[in-house]
């Protein structure tokens, strides 16, 4: 059996193979000839037991292979195979990684490598399958030669005759893929292509086939190429599902992408598998992430819509020519895309490419969608500053084109479309230029002035939001700071801060004279911010919610204090437990002190 043939190949004793290719005893067997293996096994026990030879019998665990496909028992059998020697073909291909003229990323991927190369056993070519490359060899039937040759004989260079066959094997589908780099070109011709193309640069792949498809790629395009297949290696990770297991038929847990394409489409699917993922790691795969994917999509639309839909007569931007009337907004956000750019630019070049998209995906949501459009929604819409609002426009031309350029690599569908719509001037963005860093985007001080603005408008925007204020409330904002020049930062950004803070007047003073008794103070390091809150809400009501909130937290203080005092419950549940309760009693202590203060503030109106 399977135990006794390992037995004798390692102790090197011959082994007479007495199954045949569908598993049944062959003439070797002597006895039984014809039987199936399991039928047959059974009937040694019989005849062993009956003649008195039989000393035992024991089931023991032994590990047994199965057929993928069909769940078949997997026998050993001994059969004649075609190799492939290795050992000049795997030392050109470990000097190869050595010497860096190929490179793999991430590093850490060379030792796996170089492990595979210096134990490289002489390779098995051959395969009993019915699809694939032939086996180069053919066999005489007269006198037994065999003829290894490329082009099929005409008749034996031994005996003469021409009663010739084939070897039915064909190679390993790994030795026909490591031809793919230049065989797709059209080798062994000189072709054109094979001569523009090879070698080529990057070869994107999973970590797992480093030894099946990379290595015997390069030592396959070093015979017959005399030089090697490509300049760099990236390797990716294995996508799991959502426990960590890996992807397969037997766990049925397996994605199917285009199911996934259909319902949220191929650019959201793309911005899932390389957002938040480094080369070589894996990534678990949620249908929550492919959700945000799709949404984001949603905004860059929306956004690119929005754009489009204030361009005068679709004019377009000429990107050589900066605008008259370009506002410290639009130099912030112009500054902010030079950052990006370079940092997109950057990021590619050392191909972490999880970390390039993000800082495209924050730039174009954070940035550009949530800050910079809102900030010039009230030019584009008033009619009597033309100049302001052609700049604005010009702006978000400008800066969504240069975004979508800098997407495309991720997202290249949507950005195609869009690109493709919102200009004439490039044909399409697979062929236009990539975005460089220019000088003149730069205007640091316009970024620390908008950034000053931003912290302040995400203040008061908590602040009302802590207190259940509706954005459609608007009130009166004061402005205090002995700082003239944060307070003229504040005036030239009056139209948009006075937008985005909900905010019907815009007060700017150096001292705390004339602002209501009882306003609410957002303060900053560059100023304080007061919010007169009787005209906002309603206090009784806000008074009542704030007593019943303070209420329960302080049910839950008593109740978790009353956990942990229990002598029992110390002794008997897990740390965990104990440790999460005591997070949790602090939790409620800070949100009981931030409720308190908040309801003495109301009480104080």
């Amino acid at each position: 059996d399977a135990h006794d043939y390992e037995i004798g190949l390692r102790h090197n004793l011959p082994v007479i193979d007495i199954i045949d290719d569908h598993g049944r005893l062959n003439e070797k067997a002597q006895i039984l000839v014809g039987e199936d293996r399991f039928e047959a096994r059974k009937k040694i026990v019989k005849m062993l037991e009956e003649s008195g030879n039989l000393v035992k019998v024991e089931e023991y665990t032994s590990p047994v292979g199965y057929s993928e496909r069909t769940n078949a028992v997997i026998e050993p059998k001994l059969s004649a195979q075609w190799f492939l020697k290795m050992e000049d073909l795997a030392a050109k291909a470990l000097e190869s990684v050595e010497s860096g003229k190929i490179k793999l990323i991430p590093d850490k991927y060379r030792n796996t490598y170089r492990h595979w190369m210096e134990n490289a056993h002489d390779w098995c070519i051959s395969r009993q399958l019915w699809w694939g490359h032939r086996i180069p060899a053919w066999y005489c039937d007269d006198c037994g030669e065999t003829i290894v040759a490329r082009e099929a004989p005409e008749k034996c260079p031994k005996c003469g005759s021409t009663h010739l066959k084939q070897d039915p094997d064909t190679l390993d589908t790994w030795f026909s893929s490591a031809l793919w780099p230049f065989e797709t070109l059209g080798w062994p011709e000189q072709t054109e292509d094979l001569k523009y193309f090879y070698p080529t640069d990057v070869l994107v792949t999973g970590y797992d086939i480093i030894f099946f498809w990379v290595i015997r790629m390069i030592f396959s395009g070093y015979e017959q190429m005399g030089e090697k297949p490509f300049k760099t290696v990236l390797f990716h990770g294995l996508v799991r599902d959502s426990q960590g297991r890996k992807m397969s038929k037997s766990l049925g847990n397996g994605i199917d992408p285009l199911e996934i394409i259909d319902k949220y489409g191929a650019d959201a699917l793309r911005l899932t598998l390389i957002t938040g993922n480094a080369p070589g790691n894996d990534m678990r795969f949620y249908i929550e992430r492919v959700e945000n994917s799709r949404n984001f999509a949603n905004k860059v639309w929306n956004a690119s819509r929005f754009i489009m839909m204030n361009m005068e007569d679709g004019k377009e931007a000429d990107a050589a020519v900066m605008p008259q009337g370009l506002q410290p907004e639009d130099q912030w956000i112009l500054s902010k895309f030079n950052h990006v750019v370079s940092d997109v630019t950057e990021n590619m070049e050392k191909f972490e490419l999880g970390i390039a998209v993000q800082k495209v995906y924050d730039f174009i949501w954070g940035e550009f969608c949530d800050w910079y459009i809102e900030m010039v929604k009230p030019r584009l819409y008033r009619t009597d500053d033309a100049v302001s609002k052609e700049a604005a426009l010009w702006t978000l031309q400008i800066v969504l084109i240069g975004g979508l350029k800098l997407l495309h690599p991720f997202m290249p569908f949507i950005t195609e479309e869009i690109f493709s719509t919102i200009q004439t001037k490039e044909p399409s963005i697979m062929i236009s230029s990539w975005p460089k860093r220019r000088e003149d985007f730069d205007f640091p001080e316009q970024e620390k002035d908008i950034e000053m603005i931003k912290d302040a408008v995400s203040g008061i925007r908590k602040m009302r939001s802590d207190r259940n204020v509706a954005p459609s409330r608007k009130s009166k904002v004061y402005v205090v700071s002995d700082s003239d020049k944060t307070l003229e930062v504040f005036r030239k950004d009056q139209l948009f801060f006075e937008t985005l803070a909900y905010a019907n007047e815009i007060v700017l003073q150096k001292d705390q004279a004339g602002i209501p008794d009882g306003a609410v103070s957002v303060i900053e390091p560059f100023a304080t911010f007061f919010v007169p809150m009787q005209d906002l809400m309603d206090i009784a009501a806000e008074v009542e919610r704030l007593q019943k909130e303070l209420d329960r937290l302080d049910g839950e203080l008593k109740r978790s204090e009353k956990m942990l005092s229990n002598e029992r419950f110390l002794a008997k549940a897990p740390q965990a437990k104990i440790d999460e309760e005591k997070e949790k009693q602090q939790n409620y202590r800070l949100q009981y002190e931030s409720v308190n203060a908040m309801l003495q503030q109301m009480k104080n109106l």
